[in-house]
């Protein structure tokens, strides 16, 4: 299994994440950052990461860290977990190809059943 990272600036959300994942037996190499610009200088020694990134972060945002990513090259797998509800931030979502979700906070096991094929892979 790869590295897992969660990247959201509410640490409840990360809690939540991080229990989900072990309830379904992924609970290693799970990293979580409350800060993206910490997660992105963790990310500068990794590639391949599965990232679960929220959007609306004070810091900087969802769209600037996947802006950061895709102009260093990096390879990495991309869940949007947010509590954005709008269909222009899902369409936009589509525009970046390391982004294979798409997920409405809050996560929960039934939208988690959804990653289950995702996760097999990690």
């Amino acid at each position: 299994m790869s590295t897992i990272i969660l990247v959201d600036d509410q640490p409840i959300a990360n809690f939540i994440t991080r229990k989900l994942l072990e309830i379904e037996g992924y609970d290693k190499d799970v990293v979580d950052f409350t800060n993206p610009e910490e997660a992105l200088v963790y990310l500068e020694e990794r590639q391949n990461t599965l990232i679960f990134l929220d959007l609306n972060m004070p810091e900087m945002n969802g769209w600037e860290f996947l802006d950061l990513l895709k102009a260093k090259g990096h390879e990495h797998r991309i869940i949007i977990l947010t509590s954005s509800t709008s269909a222009v931030d899902r369409n936009k979502a589509k525009e970046y190809p390391a982004v294979i979700e798409f997920i409405e906070k809050p996560l929960n096991k039934s939208k988690f059943a959804r990653l289950q094929p995702i996760l097999q892979q990690w």
